[in-house]
């Protein structure tokens, strides 16, 4: 029983309420140009919370459990689906909020969606998962629940094409999934993202104060990468983020173009905060 209860004492704090093992998530490497694109459907990047349902309930990449009212998941199918809870374009930080907010806000998931783009228990190609995912979907009739739109471009200048139209409307970039590529945990050979710039995540190490017009700001992050890297990130902030800046600890998304001969990233500038913890479930 003394043995029982030591265990029991240990899972709670390896995982507190609301929090779960991560789900194990197919990650995207970075499109190179290399592959045959007529092998790929294509997809817009939404800039939303990547979100894996479950067959119950929602839960965030990191393994949190989402607490989504509960008409918003009602009548979605048993089967688990990977996807997307998104707002709009450049809405990320509103659907981060609703998504994290300790009180659920039920007029504001009236605006949220979940674009799911993937079975990941399926264990077929993409292309069979696709086709069941659009008929699943179809037969639940839920308004929040939506595929997020494939379709297959013939060559590279077609591609270019797509992304130049989703990027001049706001958009992020493109998602391309190989036909014939299985749903792996993990960075995946068959998935990629392709977008007119690159990024990254960093945590947060120090604040610098900002000068002239940023007096008694945020003038920049000292940021640190996995490989114990450090750099500035001084751009992409709004004055309200300089105001209240991410906190010492706190992992942020960066854009940058390229890396330096030093293997710094060229022109990095803030994206958004990479929020892990949204509120814990009731």
């Amino acid at each position: 029983m003394r043995i029982w209860i030591v265990l029991c004492l240990l899972l709670t704090t390896v995982f507190p309420a609301g929090a779960a093992e991560p789900p194990g998530m197919m990650l995207a490497s970075s499109w190179d140009g290399r592959q045959d694109v007529a092998d790929y459907w294509v997809s817009e990047k939404l800039d939303g919370v990547r979100a894996r349902w479950d067959g119950r309930v929602l839960w965030t990449r990191s393994g949190h459990r989402i607490a989504a009212p509960a008409w918003f998941t009602a009548g979605w199918p048993a089967q688990p689906m990977d996807g997307e809870l998104w707002i709009g374009r450049q809405r990320f930080d509103e659907a981060s909020a609703l998504v994290r907010a300790l009180q659920v806000d039920d007029e504001g998931w009236r605006r949220i969606r979940f674009m799911a783009f993937d079975l990941p228990t399926h264990g077929g190609p993409f292309g069979r998962r696709l086709a069941r995912l659009q008929a699943v979907i179809s037969a639940t009739r839920s308004p929040w629940l939506q595929a997020i739109e494939q379709q297959r471009v013939p060559d590279a200048a077609a591609l270019q094409a797509r992304l130049q139209a989703v990027v001049a409307a706001g958009g992020e970039g493109l998602i391309l999934h190989h036909h014939d590529g299985r749903y792996v945990a993990g960075r995946s050979p068959h998935l990629f993202k392709l977008k007119p710039w690159e990024d990254a995540e960093a945590r947060v190490v120090a604040h610098i104060p900002g000068k002239g017009k940023y007096q008694g700001m945020l003038g920049a992050l000292l940021v640190e990468r996995e490989d114990g890297t450090r750099f500035r990130l001084g751009s992409g902030f709004k004055d309200a983020q300089r105001a209240d800046p991410p906190p010492i600890g706190a992992q942020v998304t960066y854009r940058y173009n390229g890396l330096t001969g030093n293997g710094l990233p060229r022109f990095a500038r803030f994206l958004r905060i990479r929020h892990e913890s949204p509120a814990a479930s009731p």
